[in-house]
């Protein structure tokens, strides 16, 4: 079956009979919890018992803020499809939940978002469903506007589905570019069906990167010390940190010769084309002024 990216925009692959199956799906909840269990794990906050005010991007019908919820923290959730929304309000999920596209940007208040989660969405921006859609466009304004919104140290983890190499250094490079320091986490890289993908990120602290999270083995276990050769072999773990650009470098254009235009123009004469005769301004490069 192809993917649901490459079958229709998410607001309409996620139809109001979708929606209702991808919720009431057994296989699909059990499968989510994991997934939101290992991303709020990779969140990190503080064990002190004090709520905190978490996003969720792509909430779907609310199945991943429901960890978040057992938990004991506060929630709010966008999608852009408006069934799974109304999924989301019938289940009477504990968090806020609004219709918002996040391509378009994330319209929340500087400062104001303790941490965010996304589950299997954001991988949806690497697709151009309308004339007007343009990836890396798309790209550029969610994670410069998700920088925005989170507090100074707090974290985001995007749990993502890329369907090539391509689509996760584009998803990377343009969370780099906004100012996030993090990496990249594979737990399970050995296997086909369980291996899952994290895009860590933090905001406003470098010193995050010394302590990115271990991937998970097959055996489900953090990965030793001792592994580390084999994890790097298998990229489960990969770091970035933003750097500033660099200047342009003048580059020295490979100019072709008179000796290559005399040669030029011998070849189209023998094939009895008209040319202009060989005078001494031949091959003379142009003042500017001309």
């Amino acid at each position: 079956m192809p993917r649901p990216e490459l079958q229709a925009p998410p607001e309409i692959f996620y139809n109001e009979s979708e929606a209702r199956k991808y919720t009431t799906s057994s296989r699909i909840i059990e499968i989510q919890a994991k997934i939101s269990e290992r991303a709020y794990e990779l969140l990190a906050l503080p064990d002190d018992g004090v709520p905190r005010f978490l996003l969720d991007i792509g909430c779907g019908s609310g199945l991943s803020g429901e960890i978040i919820s057992e938990k004991g923290h506060h929630w709010i959730g966008l999608d852009v499809s408006p069934s799974m929304l109304d999924v989301a309000l019938e289940r009477e999920v504990d968090g806020d939940v609004m219709l918002a596209d996040m391509g378009q940007g994330l319209a929340l208040k500087p400062g104001s978002i303790d941490g965010a989660i996304s589950i299997s969405a954001v991988q949806w921006l690497c697709y151009a469903d309308k004339s007007a859609h343009q990836p890396r466009l798309r790209l550029k304004a969610f994670f410069a506007t998700l920088y925005r919104c989170l507090a100074r140290g707090a974290r985001a983890v995007l749990q993502i589905y890329a369907e090539n190499i391509h689509q996760h250094e584009m998803i990377m490079s343009y969370a780099m570019r906004s100012g996030f320091a993090g990496g990249m986490v594979v737990d399970w890289p050995h296997s086909s069906k369980a291996r899952k993908a994290y895009l860590v990120l933090t905001c406003g602290s470098t010193s995050f990167i010394s302590s990115l999270p271990k991937a998970k083995g097959v055996d489900g276990e953090t990965c030793s010390d001792g592994d580390d050769s084999e994890d790097e072999k298998n990229h489960t773990v990969c770091m970035s940190e933003r750097n500033r650009a660099r200047k342009k470098m003048k580059i020295t254009k490979n100019v072709k010769g008179k000796e290559w235009v005399l040669k030029k123009k011998q070849q189209m004469r023998n094939r009895e084309c008209s040319v202009p005769p060989d005078t001494k301004y031949t091959a003379r490069k142009r003042k500017s002024r001309f």
